[in-house]
C-alpha cells in the first residue's frame, strides 16, 4: 500500500517537462518535492493524481490511476492546488462541505466545522469565501481537503494528501501549523506528498525529499541525504552552504549563501 510511479514523461510543446521520472512514497511519511523554478515539481504532481496527461504508470495502493473510477480516487486522495479560484459567492462552510461530499465521512456533518478549527478558522464558517486574504483561502481549501479524507487509515488502506505549496501564502506561524497538520497526518498512519518551495520547512517536517532539476530526479532520500552543499548548489545554480543545527532534533537552518 504505497504509490509507486514509473517512467512519467510529460511533453508540453515540442518540451518533455518531465523525462522518464520514477518516484515512490510510502504511507506513514511526509514526502516533499524540492526544486527551482520550472524543475517539474508541480507537473510531477498533477501527473501523480491524474489531472494532466502523461505516459508511463502511477499505482496508488495498487490501484492504476489512470484506469481508476474517480470516486475510487476520491475516497482515498485528497488534492491541494496551487490556487483555487471560485467564480460563485460561496460561503466557506459550503467550499469545505464539497471536500466532504467528496468522499467517504459524507454522513460525518460535523466534520466541516472540525476542519476549520483544525486550520484556525474556527468561526469563518458563514463568511464569503471571496472576501477572504489569500492565505485564509488557502487555510479554507485545506479544511476542504482534510475533510475529504479525514481518516489516515481506512479500511480499505492508507489515505493520501497532495499538497501543491501547501504554505505559500501564509505567513511563519501559518507554515508551521499547517507544517504539523501534515506531519500529524503522515505519523497517523497517512501518506502526505507535498510540493515545497521553503527548505528550512522542507528539513524540519519532511521524511523524505525528491530533489527535481530540469524534469529529472536528481536526489532521493532523507533530508539529510537531500539537502547538501552540493546537491543544492548544483539543482539551483547558485553557490549554497547548508548548516546544521545541533539541537537535539536535529534540525537544518538551510541556506546560507556562500560568497561567489
Amino acid at each position: 500500500m504505497s504509490l509507486h510511479a514509473r517512467n512519467i514523461t510529460v511533453r508540453l510543446g515540442r518540451r518533455d517537462v518531465l523525462s522518464g521520472v520514477d518516484f515512490t512514497a510510502q504511507p506513514g511519511a511526509l514526502t516533499a518535492i524540492v526544486g527551482p523554478n520550472g524543475s517539474g515539481k508541480t507537473t510531477l504532481l498533477r501527473a501523480l493524481v491524474g489531472e494532466i496527461g502523461a505516459s508511463g504508470d502511477v499505482r496508488l495502493n495498487g490501484l492504476q490511476t489512470a484506469s481508476a473510477k474517480p470516486w475510487a480516487l476520491a475516497a482515498m486522495r485528497g488534492v491541494l492546488p496551487q490556487a483555487a479560484s471560485l467564480a460563485f459567492p460561496f460561503t466557506v462552510i459550503e467550499v469545505i462541505t464539497m471536500g466532504l461530499e467528496a468522499g467517504r465521512h459524507a454522513a460525518r456533518r460535523t466534520l466541516p466545522l472540525q476542519a476549520l478549527q483544525k486550520v484556525g478558522l474556527s468561526g469563518y464558517e458563514d463568511r464569503y469565501y471571496q472576501e477572504l486574504s489569500g492565505g485564509e483561502q488557502q487555510r479554507v481549501q485545506l479544511a476542504r481537503v482534510l475533510c475529504q479524507v479525514w481518516e489516515p487509515v481506512s479500511a480499505e488502506g492508507p489515505c493520501w494528501l497532495f499538497l501543491d505549496e501547501p504554505v505559500s501564502s501564509l505567513d511563519i506561524g501559518h507554515q508551521l501549523g499547517i507544517m504539523r497538520i501534515a506531519a500529524d497526518y503522515a505519523a497517523r498512519g497517512g501518506g502526505v506528498i507535498a510540493v515545497m518551495h521553503d527548505l528550512n520547512l522542507t528539513a524540519m517536517f519532511a521524511d523524505q525529499v525528491a530533489l527535481l532539476k530540469g524534469g529529472a530526479i536528481r536526489a532521493v532520500g532523507t533530508p539529510r541525504q537531500v539537502l547538501t552543499d552540493t546537491n543544492l548548489s548544483e539543482a539551483y545554480d547558485c553557490a549554497v552552504r547548508v548548516n546544521t543545527a545541533p539541537a537535539a532534533d536535529n534540525t537544518f537552518i538551510l541556506p546560507h549563501a556562500a560568497q561567489m
